[in-house]
């Protein structure tokens, strides 16, 4: 599993030859069933997980059952909320829960502290990926706090059916992705349908009008 490190993150295959030791001394390999929560809101953190295959959903869950999908941890990416804990030895503000089998390499909270005060080349890796995750979150609350639910769903729709013509979801797990409530997603997709757009089943929404949607989802010119 370590032979796959520098494959899948090709920026840690320039470390400098004694934070490679560490790295190699303080990794272990992890495997994880789907469905199972890696980190909950409010623990501490425990490992900084390389992703080498499969997919972590991290999610803000709030009092009244509220949730919102904050991003996903994907083969070559790192979590913010892990690098941050770690940073400030706090505690996770969200959740993580595998949505397949993971596979990975958890890097103990020793050698991830060593390997920032030492390797420019880690510090490097840790805060890119950072930057990035960050923008996609402040794009994600503008979107949430300034986007039309009607423009947001048709894309989503539209990203989640990819080549196909069908999205195998609920309107929970659509509200979910979307940080919305059920009953907003189900009113929307049924005014889809009644628009020709959609059709929808259990569990299961039919796109019928491809075309329509994607005039939805393109962004207002002003």
């Amino acid at each position: 599993m370590k032979n796959d490190l520098t494959t899948i993150f090709p920026a840690l295959a320039a470390l400098e030859p004694a934070a490679r030791r560490v790295l190699d001394e303080g990794v272990r390999p992890v495997t994880v069933p789907p469905g199972t929560t890696v980190f909950a809101d409010g623990s501490a953190c425990e490992a900084f997980l390389l992703v080498l295959d499969g997919s972590v959903r991290v999610q803000k869950v709030a009092e009244n059952g509220r949730e919102i999908v904050l991003y996903r941890v994907e083969p070559g990416q790192t979590c913010v909320l892990t690098t941050t804990c770690l940073l400030s030895q706090g505690i996770y503000g969200a959740e993580g829960v595998t949505e397949t089998p993971v596979r990975g390499l958890a890097l103990a909270p020793r050698a991830f502290q060593s390997l920032m005060a030492t390797s420019d080349v880690f510090r490097r890796f840790v805060f890119g990926a950072y930057a990035t995750r960050v923008s996609d979150l402040l794009m994600l609350i503008e979107e949430v706090a300034f986007g039309r639910i009607d423009q947001r769903l048709a894309a989503l729709l539209l990203e989640k059916a990819g080549a196909g013509d069908a999205v195998a979801a609920t309107h929970q797990d659509l509200a979910v992705e979307l940080g919305s409530a059920r009953e907003v997603i189900s009113r929307q997709l049924k005014d889809f349908e009644r628009r020709g757009l959609v059709v929808l089943g259990r569990g299961r929404v039919s796109l019928t009008a491809r075309g329509g949607l994607e005039k939805l989802a393109r962004p207002l010119v002003i």
